[in-house]
């Protein structure tokens, strides 16, 4: 018996199912789409992301620069 009380012929019975939905060509495509999804969700659970990082630290590099060209633009 699995978790949650589904037994081995109701499980059987499910994926039978699925694969009449879907077909059997879609299933690796619906399956590496449900993983993308699930790595993304504990991606946003865990906080920020690589690309949120490395945009901030563009920032962080850039403010400097952008000072010197607000200050030339002042000057001029």
């Amino acid at each position: 018996m699995f978790p949650g009380g589904i037994s081995m012929t109701e499980l059987i019975i499910i994926l039978v199912v699925i694969l009449l939905l879907f077909g059997a060509g879609r299933l690796p495509e619906a399956g590496r789409a449900l993983g993308e999804g699930i790595r993304n969700f504990r991606k946003a659970l865990s906080g920020e992301s690589e690309n949120v990082k490395e945009v901030k630290a563009q920032d962080v590099e850039q403010k400097p620069e952008e000072q010197k060209k607000d200050e030339e633009k002042v000057q001029a």
